[in-house]
């Protein structure tokens, strides 16, 4: 595999890398460990993260995308859906077929691209099985595109280490630094890195489930902490990443 020169991720919170930090309590997340992966590989590699908490495919598509594609970049990543998923109103549709414009957009930039299923959120989410219907329908959309373009895709719908709570932050959405780490894993993976295998898909033999009766408090207290307080924001029409600005808005060195 040769080396890729400019490498630009675009997305919302996950791909911000929300929840996963280093010591000085800064954000890592799966982009960033995966450009330090290919730095190491092939150094000189110059990097960009765009990805801002709380964007939508409209957001991503309207805004990220012509910054990237301007920076002419070898190498795009791109995880965006779940805020539109997880969005109150009937704009699902019109979601996704903003994202097919998304995706056709970056397959005739002439870049690889490496795209993501969404997880079973069923198996985390305590209202998971509410929003299983939608994760199916943008997840069909994402594998089919990927086909259709030629795309690298990440399968973390069939992941069983996706199903194990400390693959997850406490709001069980975003990744957790283990989390992080095995995104950053599975996209290497798809890329054929040197050194990468499917290793990261595989659940933890020795992973503790929780009792009926902690999952039955944890669902409350996500519930309390998390839900009712994501709905409200939603009604009052206030995005988590408003007035926030990306963190690598423009190439450079992966240690700059």
């Amino acid at each position: 595999m040769s080396g890729f020169a400019r490498y630009v991720a675009i997305g919302d919170s996950q791909t911000e890398g929300l929840y996963d930090r280093d010591a000085d309590g800064s954000l890592i997340g799966f982009a960033d460990r995966l450009a330090a992966r290919l730095d190491t590989l092939h150094p000189g590699l110059q990097y960009a993260n765009l990805a801002v908490r709380g964007r939508r495919i409209a957001d991503v598509l309207e805004d990220q995308v012509p910054r990237a594609l301007a920076m002419r970049p070898d190498l795009i990543t791109v995880c965006i859906g779940m805020n539109d998923v997880t969005r109150l109103g009937r704009s699902f549709g019109v979601a996704l077929a903003d994202l097919e414009t998304l995706y056709a957009t970056l397959a005739a930039s002439g870049a690889t691209v490496v795209t993501t299923m969404f997880p079973d959120v069923a198996q985390t989410v305590p209202v998971g099985r509410v929003l299983a219907g939608r994760v199916r329908r943008i997840n069909d959309t994402i594998q089919a595109a990927a086909h259709r373009h030629g795309f690298r895709l990440v399968d973390l719908f069939h992941a069983e280490s996706m199903r194990e709570p400390d693959t997850w932050s406490a709001d069980r959405v975003h990744g957790s630094t283990k989390g992080h780490r095995l995104f950053a894993a599975a996209a290497a993976e798809a890329l054929g890195l040197p050194g990468s295998d499917h290793g990261w898909a595989a659940a933890n033999p020795a992973a503790e489930q929780p009792s009926p009766r902690t999952r039955a408090a944890s669902q409350a207290a996500w519930t309390r902490n998390m839900l009712v307080p994501h709905l409200w924001g939603q009604l009052r029409g206030v995005s988590g990443g408003r007035g926030l600005a990306p963190r690598r808005p423009e190439l450079a060195p992966v240690g700059g």
